[in-house]
């Protein structure tokens, strides 16, 4: 299952690049080219994101990586569900460093 961390960053590097291949996809994430082949399916398989036949600069076969409306949709949500874990994660932490701090001038 993908974090919403990761399908908020490939919805995002596939709406600014959707030429991008597979492999400079894996490499931008900092994950195995195996893994970013298994997420772009299971978007495809969601409906988030659909892949047309294009001839590239090398007159090779590639794929052109395209959100659909749903995908459009995902991205925003994904994003804000990361963005809240982080808001509460920091917010965590700040009252633990506060709580350390008291109980570091009691002593």
């Amino acid at each position: 299952m993908l974090t919403d961390e990761y399908r908020s960053k490939i919805l995002r590097i596939l709406e600014e690049e959707p030429e991008i291949s597979q492999r400079e996809l894996a490499r931008e994430l900092g994950i195995s080219l195996g893994k970013a082949n298994y997420c772009l399916q299971g978007l495809m398989e969601k409906g988030l994101v659909k892949a047309n036949n294009f001839k590239n600069s090398n007159n090779k076969k590639a794929y052109m990586y395209l959100l659909t409306r749903k995908g459009i949709a995902e991205k925003a949500r994904a994003t804000t569900r990361f963005l809240k874990r982080k808001v509460a994660e920091y917010e965590a932490l700040q009252r633990e460093i506060e709580l350390l701090r008291r109980e570091s001038h009691k002593s």
